[in-house]
């Protein structure tokens, strides 16, 4: 088990930690227990927010809705819960 995921209620709780205004949407790798993604969305209007969830759903090979922004929507350090399936720590292999 890892600090920046832990399974939860019907799936799993993944910390992250933002870097919004990216020139390209990335996993940077573990930032202080939490998993570093930089974002190429802007931090405006929740358009970082909608594009990590898409991202993160893109990458676990989950629908949208399977993910939910439980804390942080305004702040670099977020957590996600993932409905089902999926292995988190497919997020960081290439």
């Amino acid at each position: 088990m890892s600090d920046w995921f832990c399974p939860s209620y019907e799936g799993w709780l993944l910390t992250l930690h933002i870097q919004p205004g990216a020139k390209h949407t990335a996993i940077a790798g573990l930032h202080g227990g939490a998993l570093k993604i930089r974002l190429a969305a802007p931090p405006v209007d929740g358009k970082a927010n909608e594009a990590l969830l898409v991202y993160l759903a893109e990458r676990l090979g989950l629908p949208r809705r399977a993910l939910e922004l439980k804390s942080g929507a305004t702040s670099r350090r977020k957590v996600i819960r993932v409905h089902g399936g999926g292995n988190p720590a497919a997020l960081l292999q290439a």
